[in-house]
Formats: structure tokens, C-alpha cells, sequence
């Protein structure tokens, strides 16, 4: 493996309301020892949450949510550039849309650029540009986006960091006895199928975007992993230690 996606949500960002800067500083201190093995590339939310800080609409409103992400977005890239340059990484801003994958050539551009930035040892990272991504914006919470970056972008794996530490057996908040699933091979079309369900004021998604997101990557021979966000432990131990303690691998069967 060389090259790995992480994608961190927005519940794992924010909390009151505003960017979790300790928990920022926690997932830069973590991606930056990573970038020391692997090229990494940074899917973030956020700006919602940093915007929402400054300037206070109500975000059910799709306008106001994209002012608040467009004022949001220079002040979660500046909080990136702060906390990386103490590990002398350097930051490169992409903001992507789920159509940009549409066309062969704006792809090709974004992957050029994305390329030279980590041959220069530059850390992408991609946010959605919500703004514009109308669609996206209220459905995709950057889960579909990450997928897209990891296969077109010739990654070898997504690991998304995210409230929900995990695939089970059963629904967690209904069934004490539910347990994480170590390995899946398959997801199916029911559960794709299943209402969203974020967990979160400025999440969009849920544990639905997460099982489309890997269903697509195993469909095209990629892998995923979903883990805990807020306690790191179990990313670093798989992808710094080859362990596997927690989490979910999502990978087609061998």
C-alpha cells in the first residue's frame, strides 16, 4: 500500500457548535506521522461547523448552509495550515464535486495536480465545494466524494474516521449485544437502501453514505476501513501496526 484517503467527518470536527480543535490537532499529529510511510490525501468536512461559528443562519436553509460553508471553508484551511506546519507539512486546497468525476478531463486535472502535490511531499486536502454541489451537500457529507477520490486518484485504500466506530450486526442503539463486523465482503442492496441517519447537526450523512461508499470501492477492487474519529487508537494501529483492533475492513473477497 502507498497511497491512503482518510476522510474525517463533520461530527468528529465540530463541537458547540465550532471547528474541535483539539481533536484537529490529535487527526494532523496522526496524518502526519502516516504521510512519514504513506502518500495521504485528506478528505475534510468542516466548513459548515467553522462557518457556523462566525456567521449564525439557519443551516436547514440550503442558501444559508452554502454562505456558511463558504465562509467556513478559509478558516477550517487555515486551522489545517496552523496545526500541520508544527510537523513541517505543507497543505495543498481542492474543492471537489461528485460531477467534477464526470468528465474525463476535469478529473485528469485535479489528479495531475493532486499528483504533483505529493511527489512534493504537499498533503491534498479535498473538501466538497458546497456551494455549488447543491446535491451533495444535503446527501453526500463528502462519504460518495471520498470513495470517488480514492479510485480515480489511484489510492489503495479509504479510511474514514467518523463517529460511527464501525459496521454491526445489528443496530447499536436498539441492540446492546450488537457487534462490529472485523470483515465485510459484500453489502447489500437493503441495506444501501436504508434511511439516512446522521447523527449530527452539521452531518448530512450516516452509516448509509459509509456502506455506498465502500460498496463502490469494493466493486472496483479498492478497500475500506471505517473507525473511530475520536479515539484514534484503532487507525494507528492499522495503519501504522498492521493490527487490526477495531473498525471495519470493507475489501472484496480473496
Amino acid at each position: 500500500m502507498r497511497r491512503v484517503v482518510v476522510k474525517v467527518g463533520s461530527h468528529v470536527l465540530s463541537e458547540q457548535n465550532r471547528i474541535a480543535k483539539e481533536r484537529m490537532k490529535n487527526l494532523v499529529e496522526f496524518l502526519s506521522k502516516l504521510s512519514d510511510r504513506y502518500e495521504v490525501i485528506l478528505v475534510s468536512s468542516g466548513a459548515v461547523a467553522a462557518g457556523y461559528s462566525k456567521i449564525k443562519l439557519d443551516k436547514n436553509i440550503v442558501p444559508n448552509r452554502q454562505a456558511i460553508a463558504a465562509v467556513g471553508q478559509p478558516f477550517l484551511m487555515r486551522e489545517y495550515q496552523k496545526k500541520f506546519e508544527k510537523f513541517d507539512k505543507l497543505t495543498a486546497q481542492f474543492l471537489l464535486t461528485a460531477n467534477d468525476f464526470d468528465s474525463r478531463r476535469r478529473t485528469e486535472f485535479a489528479k495531475n495536480a493532486i499528483e504533483v502535490c505529493l511527489a512534493n511531499g504537499v498533503i491534498p486536502i479535498i473538501n466538497e465545494n458546497d456551494t455549488t454541489a447543491t446535491e451533495e451537500l444535503v446527501f453526500g457529507d463528502n462519504d460518495r466524494l471520498s470513495a470517488h477520490v480514492t479510485y480515480y486518484f489511484d489510492a489503495d485504500m479509504l479510511v474514514i474516521l467518523s463517529d460511527i466506530d464501525g459496521y454491526y450486526d445489528k443496530d447499536p442503539r436498539a441492540n446492546k449485544d450488537a457487534t462490529v463486523k472485523k470483515v465485510v465482503n459484500t453489502i447489500s442492496v437493503k441495506e444501501i437502501k436504508k434511511e439516512l441517519n446522521p447523527n449530527d447537526t452539521f452531518a448530512t450523512g450516516g452509516i448509509v453514505t459509509k456502506l455506498k461508499a465502500a460498496d463502490f470501492l469494493i466493486k472496483r477492487g479498492k478497500k475500506m476501513f471505517m473507525a473511530d474519529g475520536f479515539d484514534l487508537k484503532c487507525a494507528e494501529e492499522f495503519l501504522l501496526n498492521e493490527r487490526q483492533i477495531g473498525g471495519t475492513l470493507f475489501e472484496a473477497k480473496q
